[in-house]
């Protein structure tokens, strides 16, 4: 479900839903919404409660929601930083 790659765009992350369905975005939007709702164009992504987190794709059909605990997208993150750091 949760995507990175470093040789594509290693400023994004995917995340890939039932179907035929990935939606990419910025891993940055992706680590804000862990501590503040956060948007960016079609995804939302907020913290919900202590240990959980929302993401939310907006498309002309609907709303799809997927919810994550908070801890394992900041192991993702872990993992896309050290794959490739954020420039200074």
């Amino acid at each position: 479900m949760l995507r990175y790659d470093p040789d594509t765009d290693p400023r994004s992350v995917r995340v890939g839903l039932p179907g035929p369905h990935e939606w990419t975005f910025s891993r940055a939007l992706l680590e804000l919404g862990l501590r503040t709702p956060a948007a960016s164009g079609d995804v939302r992504v907020w913290p919900c409660g202590r240990v959980q987190a929302v993401v939310e794709f907006h498309t002309d059909h609907g709303v799809e929601v997927v919810q994550f605990e908070s801890r394992t997208l900041v192991r993702f993150l872990v993992r896309t930083y050290i794959a490739e750091p954020v420039p200074t």
